[in-house]
Order: structure tokens, then C-alpha cells, then sequence
């Protein structure tokens, strides 16, 4: 399996999307947009385009469940977690999907820096890269270190020399699976074009004592 692992002191794993799972996520989003459930008011992104995919979590006045995704999608998302948990030497846990939603940023709109949780506080985000504009807009200072619709994660750690935080190049199929509790962010953009995203939330249940194997 092709992947990158990022230390912030927290893992950030990062994924290529398989092309036909990336046209199927795409196909749906776009065809079946007037059907999607917005998920503004359970989300802090300042955006106006934000619609769930699928969410199997409590019923409440915000969101109540549903499926837009086909069983492969599903099983992708799950299997991708999971690899995430072994590569990180979790074991005895317990996996639920809870939600997945779309983002789609269009000029002066972004995401502040925020954290996830599903039904538990305890679990894995990610986020999918599934269409880009041609272009950012005016760096309106220091060009050379653009900053204009960037993904940001903000790592733990801390002290001399230490990582902390990520901030890729991004392209479409990427995949980043990351703790709820890292902290993460998008910059806005100026110009046309959108910056449509995928985030899938998935609740892990575990001992952090146990489930690593120390006694």
C-alpha cells in the first residue's frame, strides 16, 4: 500500500484516492446535489456549500441518518482506517463511520481552525481532495510562500526542532487521515473557481493503555 506518514507528534497519514472511487464521490456529489442534506449548522466552516454525504450518528434537529455512498466507497473509507489504527500499533478497537460531508469553498470563504468528534470524542478525520481551481489568487504578500486555500494541520508537539504542523501541496485523490483532536485549518482564496473537499469522521473506541500492548 503507497502512503506518507507525517510526525507532528501525532500521525498524519496521507493517501492517493483510487480513480474510480474519486469519479464515484464526485458523480454523487454532483448529481445528486438538490437531494443532499446541508450540514452547515453541525460544522464551523464559513461556507456556504456544505452538504452530507452520509451521517449514521444520533438523530437530531441537525442531521438524521442517512446513505448516499455505495457500498465500495464505504468499504474503502474502512479500510483505509484501519490502516491507519495498525500502522499506529492500535489494537482491540472498535470502528464506526459516523459521517461524511463535502466542503465546497468558493472565493473569500474557509475553514477556521477547528477539531472533530462523531459520537465519541475519540476517533480518526480526514480530509479528500476532489476538485481544485486553476488558481489561488493574489498572494498579497510574500509570493513565494503562498498561503491562499492551503490545508493547514497543527501538530502537538513542541520544543526546538520539532514539527508542528503540516501544510501540503495539495492535490486532487489526496487522502489525510488524522486524530480528531488534531487541530486544522484552510486559508481563503481569492479568484473563481472552487476548492471542493471530502471529510469523513470515523469514532474509535479503544483503552489507550491496553490497546497498545502495554500492561
Amino acid at each position: 500500500m503507497n502512503f506518507e506518514f507525517i510526525f507532528l507528534g501525532q500521525s498524519v497519514l496521507k493517501y492517493t484516492v483510487p480513480y474510480d472511487i474519486y469519479i464515484s464521490i464526485n458523480h454523487i456529489y454532483e448529481s445528486k446535489f438538490k437531494q443532499l442534506n446541508p450540514a452547515n449548522k453541525q460544522l464551523v466552516g464559513k461556507i456556504k456549500n456544505e452538504h452530507s454525504l452520509f451521517f449514521n450518528g444520533e438523530d437530531s434537529p441537525k442531521m438524521t441518518k442517512h446513505n448516499h455512498l455505495p457500498s465500495d466507497v464505504m468499504q474503502w473509507f474502512w479500510k483505509k482506517f484501519e490502516h491507519y489504527l495498525i500502522f499506529n500499533k492500535i489494537y482491540d478497537y472498535k470502528m464506526h463511520l459516523n459521517s461524511c460531508w463535502v466542503n465546497e469553498m468558493k472565493e473569500h470563504e474557509y475553514n477556521p481552525v477547528h477539531v472533530h468528534q462523531g459520537t465519541l470524542f475519540t476517533g480518526l478525520s480526514s480530509v479528500m481532495i476532489l476538485k481544485l481551481p486553476e488558481s489561488y489568487g493574489v498572494e498579497y504578500s510574500s509570493p513565494d510562500q503562498p498561503q491562499n486555500g492551503r490545508l493547514q494541520i497543527l501538530g502537538s508537539a513542541n520544543g526546538h526542532f520539532a514539527n508542528v504542523d503540516y501544510q501540503p501541496d495539495i492535490k486532487e485523490r489526496d487522502f489525510y487521515i488524522f486524530p480528531y483532536d488534531m487541530r486544522h485549518c484552510v486559508y481563503p482564496f481569492n479568484g473563481p473557481g472552487y476548492r471542493r473537499t471530502l471529510a469523513a469522521n470515523m469514532d474509535v473506541q479503544y483503552d489507550p493503555i491496553r490497546n497498545r500492548g502495554v500492561s
